[in-house]
């Protein structure tokens, strides 16, 4: 079996054929996990557990599971029974839960395999990737899967990196800005930020319960749509007709690329429309200041409630104060101590203020207004999705600068205004760039609740531009 092309669908067909075991695929991939130490994509190995579960796949026989033997990794801020759950920190890299997060149980139930649990951004707050409390190479931080010198972004950076360096087919990430769209552009991988509530939320530690949710994030979308169809329920979904699809174009995503995201950007929306898929250009007014009045008043507001409840619900009896004091990257130490435990926001001016009445006014006017803003626009312009890159630029060097908040702005930019709508988004891998040779990602957002629109159109747009080559 080459590993290099292997999807969660062909594994899961060859599997249910009888043409390869459960414990063959799951050696391989933990296998390559211990050959890809330097990616530091991995905080918990669990090789005797996979292999047990593995062998007693292989012993059943029962192979009709959608996912049955199929080797996944699993997001280490996502609960999996008897494997330590630490969210990227230190205070929590001794918690163990005893229950799966639900959606792990869903993939547990169709007869997933989980080979371990993935590095990450800092109780993912940020899209670098560049963790100082755990590695398994000689540098900090999780490694893009085509070039160990840069980031392999965030905030579910071991996932994308594991992908996109074929260890595994697919896993779970969480998204909350980005977290599982920018990695999977940055190391050419599928991703789907579903629309919020999709997918339950228990057992995941949080940021903000309004924004968060888990994705999937796999080798191609025909995977993302599996993992999903297992999630979330519903029969499988069938490639979507391109000659029936409508994508606006919006032109104020189009800034600060860099000239192969711009160049490999172009092309596929040339491609796209070679395929009957029509295209406008659009403009969203007001969405930037909209979306500032949103994004950071939400998440640092909430982050503050939503952990001390989460804390609580571990058991630890860690406060929020002995959180903070633990944590060891600087950028999400500054975040903490600065604003989320003082319950502040900068204010125009810098100085700081009062997060509530900022909050209220995001949750009560700002964010409703957001939302409207979208579904007028899909709707005046009867689109099926918006269009744009991903990530305005391809994976930059990781070490502690990747982290500043200049960088965590310029990769948000895009996937940032639909995480605060609430609307899906899916991620495809285009190209590789023409001077980099790294991956370059499109996302189409659409309208809440459209999210199995979304994948057929992803699905049929796997054979229009085909999967990336792997890593050199």
């Amino acid at each position: 079996m080459d590993f290099h092309q292997l999807t969660l669908s062909q594994a899961a067909a060859d599997l249910r054929a009888g043409k390869v075991t459960s414990t063959s695929l799951t050696t391989e991939a933990l296998t390559r996990a211990k050959a890809n130490a330097d990616l530091n994509a991995f905080v918990t190995l669990d090789e005797a557990g996979a292999l047990k579960a593995a062998a007693a796949f292989d012993a059943t026989s029962d192979k009709d599971k959608p996912l049955g033997g199929v080797p996944i990794v699993i997001k280490d801020n996502i609960e999996v029974a008897g494997l330590p759950c630490s969210a990227g920190t230190p205070a929590l890299k001794d918690y163990i839960p005893k229950a799966d997060a639900p959606v792990v149980a869903k993939l547990r139930a169709a007869g997933a395999i989980i080979i371990g649990k993935t590095c990450m951004h800092e109780l993912a707050f940020g899209i670098s990737g560049y963790n100082t409390a755990f590695k398994t190479g000689a540098e900090f931080g999780v490694r893009n899967a085509y070039d160990r010198a840069l980031i392999a972004g965030g905030s579910s950076s071991g996932t994308g990196a594991a992908i996109g360096a074929r260890i595994v087919a697919g896993g779970l990430g969480t998204d909350t800005g980005g977290s599982v769209r920018v990695p999977g552009a940055l190391n050419g991988c599928a991703s789907l930020r579903p629309t919020v509530g999709r997918y339950p939320q228990a057992g995941i530690a949080p940021i903000s319960h309004t924004r968060d949710t888990a994705g999937p994030m796999a080798a191609t979308m025909a995977d993302v749509a599996l993992l999903d169809c297992v999630i979330a329920g519903g029969d499988a979904i069938a490639p979507a007709d391109l000659k029936q699809v409508r994508i606006g174009v919006v032109r104020s995503m189009l800034t600060n690329l860099d000239a192969d995201t711009e160049a490999a950007f172009r092309a596929a929306v040339m491609q796209i429309k070679a395929q009957g898929i029509t295209v406008v250009e659009i403009e969203i007014p007001q969405l930037a200041e909209l979306n500032g009045q949103v994004s950071f008043p939400v998440a640092l507001y909430e982050a503050y409630d939503d952990m001390v409840a989460y804390l609580a619900h571990t058991g630890t009896g860690l406060s929020m104060e002995a959180l903070v004091k633990d944590i060891a990257s600087p950028d999400v130490k500054g975040t903490y101590e600065g604003l989320v435990l003082p319950r502040k926001l900068p204010g125009p001016d810098g100085t700081l203020l009062d997060a509530k009445p900022i909050y209220d006014a995001a949750i009560k006017t700002a964010r409703p207004a957001l939302q409207a803003l979208y579904g007028k626009t899909f709707a005046d312009n009867r689109l099926d999705a918006v269009a744009f890159p991903t990530t305005p630029r391809v994976a930059i060097a990781s070490n502690p600068d990747s982290s500043s908040l200049e960088n965590f702005g310029l990769f948000i930019q895009n996937t940032d205004p639909g995480s605060n709508a609430g609307i899906p988004g899916i991620q495809i891998p285009i190209a590789l760039g023409a001077t980099s040779r790294l991956p370059i990602g499109l996302e189409l957002d659409g309208p809440a609740g459209s999210d199995r629109r979304l994948l057929a159109i992803g699905m049929a747009l796997d054979a229009v531009f085909g999967r990336l080559p792997p890593p050199r």
